[in-house]
């Protein structure tokens, strides 16, 4: 049975213990999950849940909802946590590619819009209201697949190209990020296998899966042990750097 004890670090660590903390794709298993576990925590004045069906509604192909429910966000306080926990792999319509020969222009296209243009348009209208002093965070789930150098399998052709452009945004950004906010980071997150909808399909036997309530709590315990120096960079669950 996994170990579901807060970690030390989500009740005393770096973060400031006010401000407000949103999370983007509340409506997912890891998000609600980090929706629950940031909660827990007591840690901040307020916690934002944003999904398609929630006050105001998000769609990440839609920039004005994005927009919205920044400006939302941001005027109940500062924003010190923000976490986009959407992502798209596969539904009825759509699965991995297994080889080029399936590669499809309106496929891939909309994974980009999911995974990449979606997150970076979050960026663009949450990274500028980040207090320009003390640590906040924007963190948003990427993938391991997304990795460049540590693709040995091949295959998953959409997925792992919307996920290292993704991981390329991130890296951009902090960039930007670090000359107006300094203290803030911008990070890129691998939550492992998670026994979620998502990854359910594609969960091999003897793979490490961790529920989402698990998964959260893994994921906040990294958030809250980086400092600035780390912005820019992609995490595992663990806490250790995924290679480029």
């Amino acid at each position: 049975m996994e170990d579901l004890t807060p970690s030390p670090l989500l009740e005393s660590g770096s973060s400031p213990q006010r401000g407000v903390a949103v999370v983007f794709g509340a409506g997912g298993g890891i998000g609600a999950a980090l929706v629950e576990a940031i909660r827990a925590t007591s840690k901040f004045e307020h916690v934002v849940a944003l999904s398609r069906s929630t006050s105001p509604p998000i769609d990440l192909l839609d920039e004005a909802s994005l927009e919205r429910a920044a400006a939302f966000a941001a005027e109940l306080g500062e924003l010190r946590l923000v976490i986009d926990a959407t992502g798209f792999l596969h539904d009825d319509h759509q699965a991995p590619e297994k080889s080029w020969r399936q590669l499809d222009a309106v496929k891939l296209a909309r994974s980009f819009a999911l995974n990449a243009i979606g997150p970076a348009l979050i960026m663009k209208h949450v990274l500028p209201r980040l207090p320009r002093s003390g640590k906040s965070v924007f963190a948003t789930l990427s993938a391991r697949v997304g990795s460049i150098g540590d693709n040995r399998l091949g295959g998953w052709y959409a997925y792992r190209a919307s996920k290292a452009a993704l991981n390329q945004l991130v890296r951009t950004a902090a960039i930007e990020l670090a000359r107006r906010s300094p203290d803030a980071l911008c990070i890129a997150l691998h939550p492992g296998t998670v026994a979620t909808a998502l990854s359910a399909p594609f969960a091999a036997t003897g793979l490490e899966v961790h529920s989402p309530a698990a998964a959260a709590l893994h994921l906040l315990s990294v958030v809250d042990q980086l400092t600035a120096d780390a912005s820019g960079e992609f995490f595992d669950w663990r806490g250790q750097r995924v290679p480029w």
